[in-house]
Formats: C-alpha cells, structure tokens, sequence
C-alpha cells in the first residue's frame, strides 16, 4: 500500500478536488444536511477503501440513490428514522457478502459496462458545461435525466445562455487550457510538472482569478463557489453529526427502505467494480463479495452518525485512475483529505469556483467517452455495437440501473438469437445417385434451439431424404426431442425418407450430459 505513495498522494489530491462538490450536490440533491454527503465521503475514503479489495475504486455518496434517499427522508419524516436505514442497508450488505452474491457482478456483458461508462462519461460532460459557464441550478453530482430544477439534461443547455456569467466563463477557458498543457508530453518530461498536479494549479488559479475580480462585475459570487460548511467551534463541528435512531430498526418502513437502499447499493456498487477493473491498467480484479462486506461496513457506520448511503462511484474511480492511482492508499488519503478540510480549511475550499472543477469533470467525461470507443465497439460486430449502444442511450435519457437493464436485455436478446441460428450443421450430399438433406446437430440443443428447428423443419420439400444425426449430441432438451418425434410421424404424410441415427444415446438431463463429457476428457 506505501510503496506507490508518491503517484498515489498526487491521485487522491485530484479525487479529493473532485469529491468535494459532489458529496454537497448529491447531499443537496438527496434533501439531506451537506454534512451528511461530506460524511460519507470520508467514510468511503477511510473505512471502506481500507476494507475494500479494490485497488483503485473510489466510495463515496451515490448519485443513482438521490432520488430513493429523497423519497426516503420525506416518507420516514426524521432524518434520524432515516439513517436506521441506511444502518440497516449495511447490515444486509454485509449479509450479502457473506453469502456470496458479489458474483453477481461478473454476469454482465463487458459491452454493457463499456457502454456504461462511456454513458457517465457524456453525462459528465453535458451536466458540467452549464456550471462552466456559471449556471449552477442543478446540484453538482446529479446524473439525472431529470434534474431536480425541473429541467433535463439538454434543456439546462440551453436555459443556461440566459445567465452566462463571464467570470465563470474566464475562469473556465483558463483552467482547460491548464488541464490541456498539463496533457501534453513535453510538459510531462519536466520533473517540477511531475510533481505538481494541474488540478491543483487549475484550482489555485480559480481561486487567484476571482480574488483579482473582486469589486468588478466578473466577480463569482459565493453563489458560484464551493460551500462547505463551517463550523465556529469543536461543538459547532460535532454538532453537525446526526445520530441515528436505533428505537426505528423495526419498523416495517424502515426495513423496506432499508432493503432498496442495500439491493440498489450493492448493484450500483458491483457495476462499478466491473466498469473500475476495465479502467486499472494492471487490469487487476477486485474480490465482490469482499466489496460488498466493505460498503456494508461503511454504510453502517455512516447510518450511525448522520451520512448518506455510500457505494463505489465510477466518476472519483475514473479520475481516480485518470490521475495515475496505483494502490487504494490514494483512496484512504482521498478521504483523510476531506476530513483535515472540512476541520481546518473550509474557508479556503469555499472560494473554489465551481467553474474550475467543471474544466476537471469536463476532462474526465471526455476520456471515458472518447470517439476511438464507439469506433471500436462498432468494429467489434453487431452483437458487441447494439448493447454497447442501448446502454450509452438508455443511461443517459433514464438512470444508470433503467439503462443497464436495457442494455442487459439487447446483450442476452442477442445471444439467445445467435444461440437459436445454430443447432445444427445442414448440407446436401448424394447418396447413391439421389439428393438427400444431412442435418448434424450440435453438442448441445436447449430449448432456445426450438424457433430455427421448426423453421428448418417446416421448409423441407415433400417426398425428400433426410438423415438427422444426433450422434455427436452430448444433450438434446426434451422440447427439440418432441419436435424430432413429431416430423417422424409427419413425415409419413408428406413421403419424406427421414432417418435419425444416435438419439437414443444422447442425454435428456444436462447434468449428466455435463458429466459424461467429463468423463470422456
């Protein structure tokens, strides 16, 4: 864990920029206390990067939960009732873990993920261009569709042009144009730019820019800014802790709340897994039932003083890995960053222009949705571009879970369609001088197999010769079996000479039919 802490100190400083407006947009997003996001920042920092077995992987309050955690506080009326939830949604996370069910994560298709992050990559990017140009009527961290201003994501594009700041604009251009001259190789050959982070100097100069308008009208005011909270005192400080209720564990509301947040956590959370491992470029491979034990642990604990639902979130992960993270110490610095910040320095974050860390965000959207991705997923055939896409669309006019869904189903539609076009192997040979139709089945005829054997079997001509050979066959479903008995009695009917050779031998059980080819291996 120390013997990468140079590349990972410079990592966690650039997640650190990165979580700071996303702990307080989602919190605001979610009707929760900003504190409560800055909470399970920390907490998904130290406790769960310390537990977790994901290198690179960031935790942290999750945009996708903003909407249940929303809906959640107004049902249960107390934000204590509430946090028994989210203590509750650790303890099933961990039970989840223990039993296994981080498998889950390696079911989905790798085009699914792709699209997946490509998907958060163009959300990022189209939600950070109004703050970049001073509009910030949307909270920072909402990938929603449907903001909580009432607007979408492309109509904030264009109610933006009405309440361009030009300062903002200032210091937008400025801190991409930093970013832009960070990227380029000769820069990255100097030891003094190795060393220093252009999000910290994008940032500091943010800071500088504004300081210079004072007085004038491209002043951002701290309206524009990061606001953190700010406590006058230790008392003041610890007062902005929520305890939670432990008299609520019971109710039956609160344990329903409790088994969406977990069941919706944990997904979001694995999805994540799967997207940051693509990312890591030792393409090292986190252990999920680990994982979840992890998140149950921090998700207990920030129920118990006051935070939010925590989960990996693919948006620190990716900058996480983006900035040359190499171990998780970047993410435990990550999250000692945020508490030294909001004790000593809250004054300090809270003259960052939310416009400088839009130019951080925009960067990190476009690389994970470059243009050479869809070219190269269009490139890898239809069964990989149609996922991929349906993911890309359906994240980014929906929610993460609702696209993921829908990219799934394409994935699985695709393969039960390539499934069903080969049974079989069908050609014609001569026999003894006349034409006869040889049809060789697969090793293996599920179910899935029925719509293109009935397809094949209703095109054969009357008064034709047909040999059906199940001999290579290991299992043959009792459904396709049916539909080889019933052309057997058809077949007399329509002077079709069908003989099938090896039926009898092959298995209606996969299970055995499994074990027989180990046998034979």
């Amino acid at each position: 864990m120390f013997k990468n802490l140079k590349s990972d100190l410079s990592s966690s400083l650039v997640v650190f920029l990165v979580a700071v407006p996303l702990c307080l947009g989602i919190a605001l997003a979610s009707g929760a206390p900003l504190f409560a996001g800055i909470i399970s920042g920390i907490i998904g920092g130290i406790v769960v990067g310390a537990i977790s077995g994901s290198s690179v992987g960031v935790s942290g309050p999750a945009a996708g939960l903003a909407v249940i955690v929303l809906a959640a506080i107004q049902d249960l009326e107390t934000y204590p009732t509430f946090l028994a939830a989210v203590f509750l949604s650790g303890v099933i996370q961990i039970g989840l873990g223990a039993a296994k069910a981080g498998i889950i994560g390696y079911y989905f298709p790798s085009s699914v993920i792709k699209g997946m992050l490509s998907a958060i990559g163009i959300i990022i990017f189209l939600k950070q261009i109004p703050h970049a140009f001073g509009y910030d009527a949307d909270p920072e961290g909402d990938l929603e569709f449907f903001q909580p201003d009432g607007e979408t994501t492309f109509s904030e594009l264009f109610k933006m042009v009405d309440f361009i700041h030009p300062g903002a604009v200032i210091i937008f251009l400025v801190s991409m144009g930093i970013l832009i001259l960070w990227e380029r190789p000769f820069m990255k050959k100097i030891r003094v730019f190795q060393i220093v982070q252009g999000p910290l100097v994008v940032v500091t100069a943010g800071i500088v820019i504004n300081q210079l308008f004072a007085g004038t009208e491209n002043y951002v005011d701290y309206t524009h800014l990061v606001q953190l909270p700010i406590a006058g005192s230790a008392s003041e400080f610890f007062g902005q802790f929520t305890l939670f209720d432990p008299s609520a564990i019971l109710n039956s509301k609160v344990l329903l709340i409790a088994a969406t947040i977990a069941i919706v956590g944990s997904l979001e959370t694995l999805l994540s897994v799967e997207a940051t491992d693509k990312l890591d470029p030792q393409k090292r491979i986190t252990p999920t039932n680990r994982e979840l034990i992890a998140q149950g642990v921090g998700n207990s604990l920030s129920g118990i003083i006051g935070g939010l639902p925590v989960t990996q979130v693919i948006v620190r992960s990716s900058a996480n890995v983006q900035s040359g993270a190499k171990s998780k110490m970047s993410a435990i610095i990550h999250g000692i960053l945020l508490l030294i910040s909001v004790i000593f320095i809250p004054k300090v974050l809270n003259l960052i222009p939310l416009s400088s860390l839009a130019a951080i965000l925009i960067l990190v959207g476009f690389k994970l949705a470059r243009p050479t991705i869809f070219k190269q997923m269009f490139n890898a055939g239809r069964s990989e571009f149609v996922p991929f896409m349906v993911t890309v669309i359906g994240i980014i006019f929906t929610d993460l879970l609702i696209g993921i869904v829908l990219g799934l189903a394409i994935g699985i539609f695709e393969i039960l369609y390539a499934n069903s076009k080969k049974p079989y192997a069908l050609t014609h040979v001569e026999d003894n001088g006349s034409s006869k139709m040889y049809i060789d089945l697969a090793e293996n005829l599920t179910f899935l197999s029925k719509a293109s054997m009935l397809e094949t079997i209703s095109h054969i001509p009357n008064d034709s010769k047909v040999l059906i050979d199940a001999s290579r066959s290991y299992f043959i479903h009792p459904d396709i079996r049916e539909i080889l008995s019933d052309f057997k009695e058809n077949a007399q009917y329509r002077n079709i000479e069908l003989e099938i050779v090896g039926l009898d031998t092959t298995h209606k059980d996969p299970v055995k039919a499994l074990k027989e080819i180990a046998k034979k291996e």
